[in-house]
């Protein structure tokens, strides 16, 4: 399929954006306007004491916790909260990040679970948070948070490496018996490594891992059977839509996080990606702005202001730095 590079962007487009929480602003500032670094580092470092990230720090628990949990199947637990401060870009050197990351460090345990992977009940007082427990797919959402944040995820790296499958990817029901990999899992964890050594953490071992579970993605077109070449509509574990756009995805993968990781990474795109991209570009109305078309039901522990169906400043912010990024010169 033929893409088309993107018009100019439109500055009534850049302000609705700007009008908004100093999270999405300092991203927006930083990727889709020329403003001076200064101005974008003033504006990130408002994350910290205004709007969501400063009412996320707010709820944390005396225990380092929030809503008393390393994690839990809703979206209010420590993991999930430090999931939205990564992705808000709360800067990890802040006073603010270091005492609440601090508090996680010290007191935050997956009870039950012992260094070895194995479950000793509830009574056992567990892991520390940032060495992880043992699912793929929780360990790589983890492992990120725990990396930007200048946590040692060692534990975490050690136990993805050994998990990888031959595919290239990972997949949580490998415990099971399963051989293939999940798109799920898969992007959870290449977002760990990633993240790993944009703070420094490489070596090798990570790089050449990370890069064969990314080639996993791009040897299926990002949303396509690799058999048959046909669209995958929908995953077979818990119904999400590769097609549709969510924000936040949790452990759901979909093929605007799959793309935004890609441009993190900064690859550079080949013929590949082409259909990924037509995808997106579909996606944009009139007015320029992108839809919030999936949204998963449970408790966010904070309100982020849009709604299934209407126009979201998250993907129009991720899905424009990703057309920025594949049509830059």
């Amino acid at each position: 399929m033929a893409v088309n590079a993107p018009q100019q962007q439109d500055p009534i487009l850049i302000n609705w954006l700007l009008d908004s929480d100093p999270a999405i602003r300092w991203q927006v500032l930083r990727g889709l306007t020329d403003a001076p670094d200064e101005v974008v580092v003033a504006e990130r470092a408002k994350v910290a004491t205004e709007g969501w990230g400063a009412q996320l720090l707010a709820q944390q628990g005396a225990d380092g916790s929030w809503a008393g949990v390393a994690f839990n199947q809703s979206w209010n637990s420590t993991m999930h909260v430090l999931t939205l401060l990564r992705l808000f870009g709360l800067d990890p050197a802040s006073d603010a990040a270091q005492r609440a990351v601090g508090l996680v460090h010290d007191n935050v345990r997956w009870r039950g679970w012992d260094w070895d992977g194995n479950w000793r009940g509830l009574d056992f007082v567990g892991n520390p948070f940032f060495a992880g427990e043992v699912e793929p797919c929780i360990n790589g959402q983890v492992g990120a948070s725990g990396a930007y944040f200048g946590q040692d995820i060692q534990r975490i790296i050690d136990r993805l490496l050994t998990e990888q499958l031959p595919d290239g990817g990972w997949n949580c029901e490998a415990e099971n018996g399963s051989t293939r990999s999940s798109f799920n899992t898969t992007i959870c964890v290449l977002e760990a490594l990633l993240e790993y050594e944009l703070t420094g953490g490489s070596n090798p071992a990570i790089t050449e891992s990370r890069l064969r579970g990314q080639e996993y993605l791009l040897e299926r077109h990002l949303f396509k059977r690799h058999s048959t070449g046909e669209v995958i509509r929908q995953d077979r574990k818990g119904g999400a839509a590769f097609t549709s756009f969510a924000f936040p995805t949790w452990w759901h993968y979909d093929v605007l996080r799959g793309l935004d990781y890609l441009c993190r990474a900064n690859i550079s795109p080949d013929a590949r990606l082409a259909d990924a991209i037509e995808l997106v570009q579909s996606k944009q109305d009139e007015n320029g702005r992108f839809p919030l078309e999936t949204f998963y039901p449970g408790t966010m522990p904070i309100n982020l202001s849009e709604r299934e169906g209407q126009p979201s400043r998250w993907n129009t912010l991720r899905a424009l730095r990703v057309l920025n990024w594949y049509f830059a010169p």
